[in-house]
């Protein structure tokens, strides 16, 4: 009995990953990905911000 629990609850799981990955790499989400992939860019540049820090201080 135990045995049948494990596998559906395994094969439910398995299935709801697959569906996220399946969501993720759809076509409706590629815009978004995009605009994701570009977050790390759009931070300002540690050495500029060290030199405001330095202006602001004086």
């Amino acid at each position: 009995m135990i045995a049948w629990v494990t596998s559906i609850a395994t094969a439910l799981a398995l299935s709801t990953f697959l569906a996220i990955v399946a969501w993720a790499w759809s076509r409706a989400r590629v815009e978004a990905n995009r605009e994701s992939a570009m977050l790390p860019f759009a931070l300002p540049d540690e050495s500029a911000v060290a030199a405001q820090g330095k202006d602001a201080g004086q």
